[in-house]
């Protein structure tokens, strides 16, 4: 233990004596690091996120489907769908999307129904079921138009006539990666603004009794109802299951160069040693060093190196991430919404993927000082310190 902690320290003094070169190597490894772990990070976070924002969702959502897009469905299927074995409450969901001109934003809109109630994410009050005129928004429509509980939000109907609406009510900047362009207006005011038809709605959500049956369900209102699209809450988590995996590898892609670069710092490690490097070791063995010693002295060198690229790329990275907001990925991310929100992710970190950056970064490292030492090792020390 004693010999191994006394070449740790002539170790690192070498480090030390090489230390604008292996400060390079150091910085370009905590960068990939940094990078493939922050991208590891983002990603299993966002699928906890969307696992617990999906949990209140509906079990069944019935949509009906012509040609070959999402139509609104008559309120007539209610009826039918009910009367499957099984089923529970069927309700009719209002809600679609309006553009706003003036911020070249997209705009959820939503019908609230009769039961809405007040929540801890609301400043302000609600309207009643049957008042129309007012409105609930998000805190990133707030923003955009710059409005204040009690001010107007004017938005242009399906016939070109201003629809005045007084805001009642601004969700909270902490609810906003579910509330930030959400706009919630009375049915009478929302029928106005789309041109709704009666007797139709944007959507069903189905209530199922004994979740194992939810699948059966939802073949049974396919086979009854042909023009219908059930869409079942896991599957609605498997596609953002899909899509953060998509989004994971488009930005590795992004930063493929950067993993080049280790690659190429790797490769250049393990075909060979510097003049330098290989006039220590032949210095080393002339002086009574065996080729074990030097051996575990090349090891301690790359598993410092490694380690301390590794740890020091792994918290940056859940600086990034948990703490910026990934900011570095923020144009990926965002996309085409214009009203994209500030969000906080809460810290996931899975130890599983942590271990198989370490193996795929640290290990390779750390065995490409060996291989070139090992040679450089058994080799007659007269003829490496001429060579």
């Amino acid at each position: 233990m004693i010999k191994h902690l006394k070449i740790l320290e002539f170790a690192l003094s070498s480090l030390l004596r090489r230390k604008l070169k292996n400060l390079a190597i150091v910085s370009v490894f905590t960068t990939v690091t940094m990078v493939i772990a922050s991208i590891l990070f983002l990603t299993h976070s966002f699928k906890k996120e969307a696992l617990l924002i999906l949990q209140g969702s509906p079990e069944l959502i019935v949509q009906r489907i012509q040609a070959g897009r999402h139509a609104l469905i008559p309120l007539s299927y209610v009826d039918a769908i009910k009367g499957l074995p099984g089923v529970g409450d069927v309700r009719p969901r209002y809600w679609g999307y309006y553009y706003d001109p003036l911020t070249g934003a997209n705009f959820t809109v939503i019908a609230y129904p009769e039961g809405i109630r007040k929540t801890e994410i609301i400043e302000g009050s609600l309207p009643g079921a049957n008042e129309h005129g007012y409105c609930l928004i998000g805190s990133g429509v707030a923003d955009a138009r710059f409005l204040q509980i009690g001010d107007e939000l004017f938005l242009q109907d399906i016939k070109g006539r201003v629809l005045s609406l007084k805001v009642r009510g601004i969700f909270k900047k902490s609810s906003q990666i579910l509330t930030n362009d959400l706009v919630i207006i009375s049915r009478p005011d929302f029928d106005r603004l789309f041109g709704f038809p009666e007797g139709h709605a944007t959507d069903l959500t189905v209530q199922v009794y004994n979740p194992t049956e939810i699948q059966n369900i939802a073949g049974k209102v396919k086979k009854l109802l042909p023009d219908t699209r059930p869409i079942t809450r896991s599957e609605i988590l498997r596609t953002y299951d899909s899509l953060f995996n998509w989004r994971g590898g488009m930005l590795l892609a992004l930063f493929a160069s950067s993993v080049l670069a280790f690659v190429i710092l790797a490769w250049d490690k393990a075909t060979g040693l510097s003049a330098e490097e290989r006039q220590e070791i032949g210095i080393l063995k002339a002086i009574g060093w065996e080729t074990s010693d030097v051996l575990t002295l090349k090891f301690w060198e790359g598993a410092s190196i490694s380690l301390i690229s590794f740890l020091t790329g792994i918290i940056l990275a859940y600086i990034h991430v948990f703490y910026f907001s990934a900011v570095l990925f923020e144009p990926a991310l965002k996309g085409w919404s214009v009203l994209f929100p500030d969000f906080r992710l809460r810290p996931y970190v899975d130890l599983y993927q942590c271990f198989v950056l370490f193996m795929v970064t640290v290990v390779p490292y750390t065995a490409s000082t060996i291989i070139p030492s090992w040679k450089a090792a058994i080799t007659d020390p007269d003829s490496v310190m001429r060579g």
